[in-house]
């Protein structure tokens, strides 16, 4: 009864930027992370960047940093990915991620759930 819809993919030349978004939505107690994954062809899927809740602690791939940002909007059960400076190794299909807990009287039961992924190409 969980699901999360991606929106923000395209194609875009190198140097420009897109911005990813992914919204929670159905039966939502909490949601303890969210965050962003990519895939590219022929290669495994990889961490992009994380976010935790509560803390404000984030995490991105050595090959992001100083260019994407990772942000939420917690009244809205979003996350968004800002991606700048985009080079063609960038292409991916772009994957949410989230761990939630469903329901308030089973707080202990948390669970995975995906996005059906958002294709970003990055033209030289």
């Amino acid at each position: 009864q969980v699901q999360l819809v991606e929106s923000g993919g395209g194609l875009v030349q190198a140097g420009g930027s897109l911005r990813l978004s992914c919204a929670a939505s159905g039966t939502i107690f909490s949601i303890n992370r969210m965050g962003w994954y990519r895939q590219a062809p022929g290669k495994q899927r990889e961490l992009v960047a994380s976010s935790i809740t509560g803390g404000g602690s984030t995490r991105y791939a050595d090959s992001v940093k100083g260019r994407f940002t990772i942000s939420r909007d917690n009244a809205k059960n979003t996350v968004y990915l800002q991606m700048n400076s985009l080079k063609p190794e960038d292409t991916a299909v772009y994957y949410c991620n989230a761990e939630i807990v469903p329901r308030r009287d089973q707080a202990n039961a948390a669970y995975t759930y995906w996005g059906q992924g958002t294709q970003v190409t990055v033209s030289s």
